[in-house]
């Protein structure tokens, strides 16, 4: 099958394919639009099970980016690249630099950072061979902490502002007491149950990872639960903070919350999921919006700024929600679909 037959293809601009035989990468780019800018978007590792499901994630991924950088306010593009393979077993320095050959081939079209299963030291293994890795060096944190590159704290922080925001507009409160589900408590999600925490929020985690869960019990007093309990729970919010797609025909049937709002990338399904969520009273944050923190804050690494400035343009994240949930009322269309709207006009404007 053609790439321009794919299901997730959306006029892509640019999918490139590498396989380095001496270190083992297999490896995916694809450039949605640039129309505003150069694509950036992280690198994920994952062992995906197959090249096709690879392939559906970096063209859901990547097409994703353009909305995310769009809705952001940043001079963006979008864009994405996977590694397929289990990165806590078959990463290696070799692959990491194969990766760096990779992106540079593409001659500054398309910008690379951090993303699930890749860190800074393999980002900067990378910049030995490429001039387009973002995410190497830092001179500010959101919260004026020590910089060390990775945008999880300002991903993380920026779900947290998201969700605080959805949970005011849709249950009228704050979170004290307010029920959260986490599904995933990577680099992103475990800081996202650090913020819900000191806040009084009750956890509910799950994980395909022992120790993350047996961390978030005994640090955060967090409830672990299977992965197949995770959507079905009596809780007042479902934060997706794992892989895309789990906001699905299945899922939705079995839904309680009242809010989905979470990190993930690509959460429904399909399009269509986001009105099946609106019939049900349940109201969902656009992913690309509410996961724009990292994203913000490797556009602030690039630019004469500041931490404050950083802070308060992630702090932006929910104004942009409220907007949407407010014009989405207002035309009653589900959020995602009014998000999309709204990005559009300002990326294909262009």
């Amino acid at each position: 099958m053609s790439v321009f037959d794919h299901k997730a293809y959306d006029n892509h601009e640019k999918v490139a394919f590498f396989h380095d035989a001496k270190s083992g990468l297999k490896a995916i780019i694809a450039v949605h639009n640039t129309n505003l800018g150069p694509a950036l978007g992280g690198c994920r590792m994952w062992p995906y099970a197959s090249s096709e499901e690879a392939l559906t994630d970096v063209l859901r991924l990547s097409k994703g980016m353009s909305y995310k950088s769009a809705m952001a306010n940043l001079e963006l593009g979008g864009g994405k690249s996977v590694i397929i393979g289990d990165p806590r077993k078959l990463k290696t320095d070799e692959m990491m630099l194969a990766m760096g050959e990779f992106v540079q081939s593409l001659g500054g079209k398309y910008i690379t950072a951090e993303d699930s299963g890749i860190a800074v030291k393999d980002l900067k293994l990378m910049a030995q061979r490429s001039d387009y890795i973002a995410g190497t060096q830092a001179k500010y944190r959101y919260d004026g902490g020590e910089a060390d590159g990775n945008p999880a704290p300002s991903t993380a922080y920026g779900v947290f502002v998201g969700l605080r925001s959805s949970v005011r507009h849709a249950l009228k409160t704050d979170l004290n007491g307010v029920s959260v589900a986490i599904q995933g408590l990577g680099h992103v999600g475990y800081r996202l149950a650090e913020h819900l925490h000191r806040e009084g929020a009750k956890l509910f985690v799950t994980d395909i990872y022992p120790d993350n869960l047996d961390k978030a019990a005994q640090e955060l007093g967090a409830t672990v639960v299977s992965p197949d309990e995770i959507f079905a729970l009596d809780v007042d919010v479902l934060a997706p903070c794992a892989m895309g797609a789990v906001i699905n025909d299945n899922s939705i049937s079995l839904l309680k919350a009242k809010v989905v709002a979470g990190a993930a990338n690509n959460q429904l399904a399909e399009e269509r999921h986001g009105q099946i969520l609106k019939d049900k009273g349940i109201l969902y944050a656009p992913d690309y919006v509410i996961n724009a923190g990292g994203v913000i804050d490797i556009f602030h690494q690039k630019m004469d700024s500041s931490a404050e400035a950083m802070r308060k343009h992630i702090e932006g994240i929910g104004d942009t929600l409220v907007e949407i949930y407010q014009r989405s009322e207002e035309q009653n269309l589900p959020t995602n679909i009014e998000a999309n709207r709204m990005a559009e006009e300002r990326f294909l404007a262009k």
